[in-house]
This record gives C-alpha cells, structure tokens and sequence, in this order.
C-alpha cells in the first residue's frame, strides 16, 4: 500500500509544476490535459480544454499527484504539509529560498532540538512545506 499526496490547484496546476521543476528538482511522470480524456464528459463545461486532468510528479523519491481540478480558482491547501528531508545544511537553504519565493515564510530556517535547520513555509500556491536537515 502507498498512501500519495493530491494536489488541486483549480486552474494553476501546470505552473505549479513548472515552479517544483525550478525550485525542487521534480521531474514529471506523466500529464494528460482535459482535452485528452477518451471521455469528453469528464471536463465540466467551465473548464478550458488545456487544463491538467491528472498529473503525476516526483520530488525526490516521493510520487505526488495533481490537478487543476474544477479551475474555480480558489485552491484551499489547509491542514497539511508537505515535508523534505534534506542531508545538509546548505541544501536546506536553497531549498527553503526557492520554495518560499513569492510565498510566505511562517516559521525561518532555524536550530530546533531536533534538527540542526528547519523551517516552514508556505508556497506561491498556497501548499505548505517543512524543510528539515535529518539527523542520524
């Protein structure tokens, strides 16, 4: 059993992507378009055909999925975040700079008793995320 996180970002799925490219390193498995589908009825009639119907991408080793969704605009990312383990200090630090750019840092790179660097942002779509250096 695999349990994989599913993102919707009604309407900004495709540049929420490419941010994780830059900013991450993700590298994308697959994207199929709404315009796509072998079923035309699964693309409610307010949504544009290039829109992302489903997409599957790696960070890491970890698999996340994503979609625009129903593209209301209005993408709702609360109660959850997404953690990175990094081995260094200094990874931590480019990851935590790109992830946060444009978004909004609620809690900077620190010392933490568990951690020699951690820290809590929230990205330019709204998705949380935990950087952390492991410890062994």
């Amino acid at each position: 059993m695999e349990a994989q996180p599913y993102l919707f970002f009604d309407g900004r799925c495709e540049e929420a992507i490419e941010f994780y490219k830059r900013a991450l390193g993700a590298k994308v498995n697959m994207m199929m378009r709404f315009n796509q589908s072998p079923d035309p009825t699964m693309s409610p009639s307010n949504m544009a055909g290039e829109k992302v119907m489903h997409a599957q991408f790696n960070v890491g080793d970890t698999t996340i999925l994503a979609s625009d969704g129903r593209c209301t605009g209005k993408p709702m990312f609360q109660g959850f975040a997404l953690s990175i383990t990094v081995a260094t200090e200094a990874e931590a630090d480019r990851l935590f700079a790109a992830i946060s750019e444009g978004g909004q840092v609620q809690m900077p790179l620190t010392k933490t008793f568990f951690s020699p660097r951690f820290g809590m942002a929230a990205d330019k779509f709204g998705v949380s995320w935990m950087i952390l250096v492991g410890t062994k």
